[in-house]
């Protein structure tokens, strides 16, 4: 398997400087700063690419069970709400919420929201980021 590789340059102090995120292959390119990343300003911040990360994956471990399960033509929309808070150790992310909509026809609820616990505890991201953060999932499909 390849590695992936990113990169972040940041220009002066915390407070006042700013920084640019790139993707080793340039699909993603942002610029950062301390009002992107703790307050409301303009631009990402790592927790932001660290949820977009993980509803990446998820979603693609889920596809997966939706097709081992013998789903077709389906779609899954994920969303991560990254929670960064100040705790004993510092700031942290301390929990993510996924937030999953299938479109699956001939499929019910309950085997979705199955399959999708399994994709949350099988996505390398999700057993990456678990033992530091909790993770809690939300799966429907779509009216």
């Amino acid at each position: 398997m390849p590695i992936r590789t990113a990169s972040a340059r940041w220009q002066g102090n915390l407070t006042e400087g700013s920084g640019i995120v790139r993707t080793g292959k340039g699909g993603l390119q942002g610029n950062y700063s301390f009002k992107s990343r703790f307050e409301e300003g303009e631009g990402t911040n790592p927790e932001e690419l660290i949820g977009a990360a993980h509803a990446g994956c998820f979603s693609m471990a889920l596809s997966k069970q939706l097709a081992d399960a013998g789903a077709t033509d389906s779609s899954v929309d994920t969303t991560a709400k990254v929670h960064f808070d100040k705790t004993d150790a510092g700031m942290s992310v301390t929990r993510i919420d996924l937030e999953t909509v299938g479109q699956v026809p001939g499929m019910d609820e309950a085997q979705f929201t199955k399959l999708a616990e399994a994709a949350k505890e099988n996505c390398p991201i999700s057993r990456l980021l678990s033992p530091g953060a909790q993770i809690s999932l939300s799966a429907r499909l779509a009216s």
